[in-house]
């Protein structure tokens, strides 16, 4: 049937005419940017429009209305298939803060307005930019490994808060992916963790077109996905032609009758599907098809070749008559059914709706620790321990784990009722992500995404391996929060392949993530109720092995300094400081000692703690220049990590203590005496740029 009849359709026509208007908007949209990815969103519409036209539990009135399904688009380079669906669907904006606008999410202008600058339809789906669009995505394999995270999201919140009768939660996560994806380690790393934790809630719909951006696929992909599937756990179904709507309803319905498993459901489709020249060809990936080849597709498609952005009468009703109405009736019954629970289960209703607000419960921070003086002190990782169960214990949705390595990090939540994350508990609280630090990083991205409070921890070093996560948190702008121990080469013994050097000044170079390395035990009080109010930016707590002297706060500035990121913790005696030394995590010792022999000395010195340079950055310019007043131009930074960065803080004249080179093998104590980190270098610095600034 030709488009430009304009017939009455019904049923299957009208099922054909939809799929190939998402076909030739995003056609239009890539051609007019002359930008972009046309030829998945060619070959994946009918399986996007069977999935939500027939079974996404979705609401494009409320696309927050926390019971919906999840999509997720891990090849995000086919957004406009993303954009097309919104659109479509009539999915409404959402504000900065969730209240659902009157207006929708993308226009018909803004698919007109693909990848240029300011519009709601950047190159790759961004969370919080454009609604509807539940994660960041673009790299690849970072959509799948968020969807692991919000599977788990799903069925924590389920075992937590259903009760019989209430289902309040029981949501499935949807998510397409691509050859890429699969190649990526992360996600193997994620789909190995799924596997192992049995989630029936989550489904990869894997467009298997055989092409690359390069090539063909098998010039470097040549495995049999479904036995790798398969040996990790999970259900696999194959369509073999993604224009067999039927054969797609067959799959998503064995994926809703899989209860004890993931399902991968393969889908063979032709790239660029309906362009004479370009189908099946890797030309149809990455760049817009040429004006000459769009009307050839539209022509193949019975479209009108010359129309651009043409939505035919009828469709939008469609998808309102289709998604719309189903959406509705979900989200009404579920609107019921929670106005029920609220009345029945207060108390639980309102930490549903504290985490919906990511708002914290009344008492967050009561009953946290205090630690004595103690010149021998504790690790700021032992101390953190304490801190984090703690605070979980006010925050019932505060959840995490580590990378195999929770009895290092201390992150074990070790109180009555906390449990064990897994397929018979899918209500415990502590995590085991196994040695998979990516797949954890990407996976605490889509738990928090979910509204939930989750950490996750592993040795500093290794973020290494997570930071491409680490990264989408800061762009996403969500509080994932990361607990990462051995944080310097005072680690020992384990040598430079373990001790973090660039680590500290690579994540301080990264916007919106906020780094938080405390100097004792109280600081690391105080740095955790600094960053649990945060709703918009992750945290790395960069914490310790070796005990460190926890400071006598009677002679010392209170720690709550370190809200403000920098403070004064040691002042000049009798005036204006000469000379002003600047420490961090577990150097801050160094300058204490340091700042009391050169007191006894009659040298007016300050000690600055410096925990975060992130918030203290923040601060009015009052401030900062009350810490570190512009007039005084001696100064020493000390840290044992890169250099790079201090300069800022400590001037031309300054001196920055710190490493240049990787770490050693040997005792902590024999490490900080080769590199020159000590009081006694502290001291000689402070006595050299003193003489330097007369």
């Amino acid at each position: 049937m030709a488009v430009s009849d304009q017939a009455v359709v019904t049923g299957k026509q009208l099922d054909i005419l939809s799929i190939n208007t998402i076909r030739t908007l995003s056609i239009d949209a890539v051609q007019k940017a002359n930008s972009g990815h046309p030829g998945a969103p060619m070959a994946f519409a009918p399986v996007a429009y069977v999935l939500w036209q027939q079974f996404l539990r979705y609401d494009p009135a409320n696309p927050v209305w926390p019971n919906r399904d999840r999509f997720i688009l891990s090849n995000g380079h086919a957004s406009m298939l993303l954009y097309s669906m919104l659109y479509l669907a009539g999915v409404k904006s959402v504000d900065s803060e969730y209240k659902v606008l009157d207006r929708p999410s993308v226009t018909l202008d803004d698919l007109k307005s693909f990848r240029q600058l300011d519009s709601k339809t950047p190159g790759h789906p961004e969370y919080r930019h454009t609604s509807g669009v539940e994660t960041t995505t673009g790299p690849l394999g970072q959509g799948i490994g968020n969807s692991v995270g919000m599977a788990i999201a799903a069925k924590w919140l389920q075992a937590r808060y259903n009760r019989p009768g209430f289902e309040i939660f029981n949501y499935n996560v949807y998510a397409f992916c691509s050859d890429g994806d699969l190649m990526e380690g992360i996600g193997s790393e994620a789909a190995s963790l799924a596997g192992h934790l049995k989630l029936p809630n989550l489904c990869w719909i894997y467009d298997a077109n055989q092409i690359t951006l390069d090539g063909p696929a098998d010039w470097s992909f040549s495995e049999d996905v479904a036995m790798r599937f398969r040996a990790y756990g999970w259900n696999v179904a194959h369509v073999g032609d993604a224009n067999d709507l039927y054969a797609l309803s067959n799959a998503f319905n064995e994926f809703l009758g899989t209860n004890d498993r993931p399902t991968l459901v393969m889908v063979n489709s032709h790239i660029g599907y309906g362009a004479p020249h370009k189908q099946d060809t890797n030309a149809a990936h990455g760049e817009p098809l040429g004006e000459d080849e769009v009307r050839l597709a539209k022509k193949s498609y019975g479209w009108p070749e010359d129309a651009h952005f043409l939505v035919p009468d009828g469709v939008l009703e469609h998808f309102q008559e289709g998604i719309g109405e189903r959406g509705r009736e979900f989200h009404s019954e579920w609107a019921d059914l929670y106005g029920r629970y609220t009345s029945q289960f207060p108390d639980l209703a309102d930490q549903i709706g504290r985490m919906q607000r990511r708002d914290l419960p009344d008492g967050w921070d009561k009953n946290l620790p205090t630690f004595p003086a103690d010149a021998k002190g504790v690790a700021t990782r032992e101390s953190s321990g304490k801190v984090l169960n703690a605070l979980a214990q006010n925050i019932p949705w505060l959840i995490g784990g580590a990378a195999d390595l929770a009895t290092s990090n201390k992150t074990d939540l070790k109180f009555e009722g906390a449990g064990v994350f897994k397929p018979v508990n899918y209500g415990g609280r502590n995590f085991h992500f196994g040695v998979r630090e990516h797949a954890m990083a990407a996976a605490l991205n889509g738990m928090v995404n979910s509204k939930l409070r989750a950490f996750g921890g592993t040795f500093f070093n290794f973020t290494d391996y997570m930071r491409p996560s680490m990264r989408l948190a800061s762009i996403t702008e969500i509080p994932v929060i990361y607990v990462l121990t051995h944080d310097s080469i005072g680690l020992g013994e384990d040598g430079p392949t373990h001790q973090p050097i660039e680590q500290l000044a690579s994540l301080r170079a990264m916007p919106n993530m906020i780094v938080m390395r405390p100097g004792d035990a109280n600081e690391v009080v105080e740095a955790w109720k600094a960053i649990m109010p945060f709703k918009n930016n992750p945290v790395a707590m960069v914490l310790s092995r070796q005990a460190m002297p926890t400071l006598d706060r009677t002679k010392y500035a209170p720690a709550s300094g370190v809200a403000k990121g920098g403070y004064i913790l040691a002042d000049a005696q009798g005036g204006k400081p000469q000379v002003i030394l600047i420490g961090t995590g577990s150097e801050l010792s160094l300058c204490v000692s340091a700042y009391e022999k050169l007191t006894g000395e009659g040298i007016r010195a300050r000690v600055v703690s410096m925990p975060s340079t992130d918030i203290f950055d923040k601060q009015d310019d009052a401030y900062k220049n009350s810490v570190l007043p512009p007039d005084v131009a001696a100064r020493v930074s000390v840290e044992a990590a890169s250099v790079f960065g201090w300069e800022r803080y400590v001037g031309l004249q300054g001196a920055i203590i710190g490493m240049t080179t990787f770490g050693g093998s040997a005792p902590a104590k024999d490490l900080y005496r080769k590199f020159g980190i000590t009081t006694d270098h502290v001291i000689q610095a402070a006595r050299d740029v003193l003489a330097r600034a007369k």
